[in-house]
């Protein structure tokens, strides 16, 4: 299958524009605790998902997933347990920070560690990136992109001190800048993780091929099993957080127990199906970021290596148009605008720059039995393995 890039980037700002709205639906969830939406979201991201479009556009998921080695589906899964940690550490971003900001800090750390933790895994930091003109320029973009994270948290620092408590809280419930920067931070380190799981998979792509399946949708069957990891941890931390607040009946009930007058609990009826709906639309939303970003990658040719910074960039401008429309920045002066403007401009700034990093590695080329081979600073996407 011949590469088209042009076509690769659509696809990549497909999967922004999913991952930039997926948290959108959620808000039409009411009554419910966190932990109970976010796990019904989840298991349409990760589980019912993952499977429908594998089974559907695969050719024989199943059977390609039981042909795979056990090492490739451990790391698959150990990498996607690992993004779990920040994905669900994400949906705390947004809780204390609000789409805009939370999006902008957490893909911000995605985006550097995402650069930065392939070579250092592998023993090239030193001879491949520092030693090398297209490493030094990846780390310039990376100090871009932890500018745009100041930035960010300018903004942030701003706003909480214009705006009044119920004005900030009109649109970001439960806004806490300190709390906010500390988990989007965590969030941001760990869901650079996900790239190794899909590089891990790479033995899958193969298997996927040899069934049939065509190019353009070779990566499916390996993001069920990263997903599977992915869900794991979500999993876990839900139960327990259903365990500490006595929230899992939520699922079957029809009411819910909230504090009323005197502090006295009290059952209100709560929408079911509505929130059951909002939380499969927001869950298989998300989902869809990846599937196009399997797409995207296939037709990137010597240059895929540049999705994970067109998947970051795309995401962070679609969340920041949902932000500005949900009005969580209203109320702010020009001042702190200003600061929300610098971010984004540097943070997107941030992975053109790391991209052309990438590109001047692939330029490079060796000369073996006589022929031109390509040469990567180092991969893009990370070798785990």
């Amino acid at each position: 299958m011949h590469s088209n890039p042009a076509l690769g980037v659509l696809f990549h700002w497909l999967g922004g524009l999913a991952s930039g709205s997926f948290y959108v639906p959620f808000k039409g969830v009411k009554k419910w605790s966190w932990e109970t939406y976010w796990l019904v979201g989840g298991f349409f991201s990760w589980i019912i998902a993952p499977f429908f479009f594998g089974t559907l556009i695969a050719t024989d998921l199943l059977g390609v997933l039981s042909e795979a080695p056990g090492n490739v589906m451990f790391w698959c899964y150990f990498f996607g347990a690992l993004w779990g940690l920040g994905g669900l550490t994400f949906g705390l971003t947004m809780r204390y920070l609000g789409m805009s900001l939370g999006m902008a800090i957490a893909l911000g750390y995605c985006a550097a560690f995402g650069t930065l933790m392939p070579p250092i895994f592998s023993g090239e930091f030193v001879t491949k990136v520092l030693h090398t003109a297209s490493g030094q320029v990846i780390l310039v973009g990376i100090g871009v992109c932890l500018a745009g994270i100041a930035a960010a948290g300018m903004a942030g620092m701003s706003k909480e001190r214009e705006m009044p408590d119920e004005k900030k809280r009109e649109a970001i419930q439960e806004f806490d800048l300190k709390k906010g920067i500390m988990v989007a931070t965590f969030s941001g380190v760990m869901s650079a993780c996900f790239s190794y799981g899909l590089s891990a998979g790479d033995p899958i792509k193969e298997i996927a091929l040899r069934h049939g399946t065509t190019t353009l949708w070779q990566g499916l069957p390996v993001l069920v099993v990263v997903l599977w990891g992915g869900f794991t941890t979500n999993f876990i931390w839900c139960v327990m957080l259903h365990r500490k607040n006595g929230s899992a009946y939520q699922y079957l009930s029809p009411t819910v127990k909230e504090a009323g007058p005197g502090g006295r609990l009290r059952d209100v009826p709560a929408p079911r199906m509505r929130n059951y709906i909002f939380s499969a639309i927001a869950g298989t939303t998300w989902y869809l970021q990846f599937f196009f970003y399997s797409m995207g990658e296939t037709q990137m040719g010597e240059f895929k290596f540049s999705s994970w910074t067109l998947h970051m960039a795309s995401i962070i401008i679609f969340s920041t148009l949902w932000g500005i429309a949900l009005h969580e920045w209203r109320g702010a002066s020009a001042r702190t605008v200003r600061w929300v403007v610098l971010s984004l401009a540097l943070l997107i700034a941030s992975t053109v720059v790391v991209g052309y990093g990438n590109y001047l590695g692939a330029s490079r080329a060796v000369v073996w039995g006589g022929q031109s081979w390509p040469r990567l600073a180092f991969p893009g996407q990370p070798p785990c393995g």
